[in-house]
């Protein structure tokens, strides 16, 4: 697994490098829309090519699942790729974007890296092996630190209009539960992120298994606690919101979402 990773972690620097040479680049208008508010551009596209031709040779049964270019192949055991978290981001000039790659067996993730190609920082993660960070261990999270020292963060609910009553009124209760809320654009960093205790709750409706798959192996390895909104376990093919936060943090925003969320959504 150690080999195949690296080899993936290849293909994911040789992308950061395309990226990079693109960013801030780019006219503005250089993308197309693909539904409301979520855009593409070449660099998506050609980006998820890449990984999917690295990728894909490493281990010959496994199908392949990216944003750009959907699913192929078997899906028990397949890479999920987001080759470009954050394109808004990019597209704007703003530095926080991210690519995404996920080896998941059976519904559950096993194999991870994240990479924000701008400040050149990367997380791989093979499954009870610890999450590295620029190729050092990071520590398990804080298991003290409660809500009313936490930063929150989140994505708004551009692909859920049935939801947005609810979650505006549940962030402005949020606001007040710790130490404020962030919005940056890319839920794969968010979770990251808070995966090395660096954000210390998070929540979002709709995320998508490319999001989210490799991130959610990171929480998880350094002790984070992530769910669904019910508080069971969150399913990234079927679950529409995710809460996922420090141990001492996570029941008390579990509570608050469950105060304004249906729980059927």
């Amino acid at each position: 697994m150690q080999a195949i990773l690296e080899k993936a972690l290849e293909a994911v620097q040789a992308v950061a490098d395309f990226q990079l040479k693109h960013f801030r680049a780019m006219p503005v208008g250089a993308d197309n829309i693909k539904s409301l508010r979520e855009t593409v551009s070449f660099v998506d596209v050609e980006s998820e090519k890449i990984l999917q031709d690295a990728l894909l040779p490493l281990i010959e049964e496994a199908g392949f699942y990216g944003e750009e270019s959907g699913k192929t192949g078997s899906q028990d055991l397949v890479w999920i790729v987001d080759p470009l978290d954050g394109t808004t981001n990019f597209l704007s000039g703003n530095d926080h974007f991210s690519i995404s790659v996920a080896l998941v067996k059976n519904g559950k993730p096993i194999l991870g890296i994240l990479c924000k190609p701008f400040s050149n920082e990367t997380w791989t993660c093979i499954k009870g092996e610890g999450v590295f960070y620029k190729g050092e261990k990071t520590s398990k999270v804080s298991e003290n630190l409660t809500e009313k020292d936490a930063l929150f963060v989140t994505g708004f609910p551009y692909r859920s209009s049935d939801v947005a009553p609810s979650f505006f009124a549940c962030a402005a209760e949020v606001l007040t539960l710790g130490r404020g809320i962030r919005r940056t654009g890319s839920a794969a960093l968010d979770v990251t992120n808070l995966s090395c205790g660096w954000m210390q709750g998070f929540w979002e409706t709709d995320l998508q298994p490319y999001d989210i798959a490799a991130a959610m192996l990171f929480a998880e390895e350094n002790g984070c606690i992530v769910t669904n909104h019910q508080g069971g376990e969150y399913d990234i093919f079927s679950d529409r919101l995710m809460v996922a936060a420090l141990p001492a943090v996570h029941a008390a925003l579990l509570e608050t979402i469950q105060k304004h969320y249906a729980a059927d959504i």
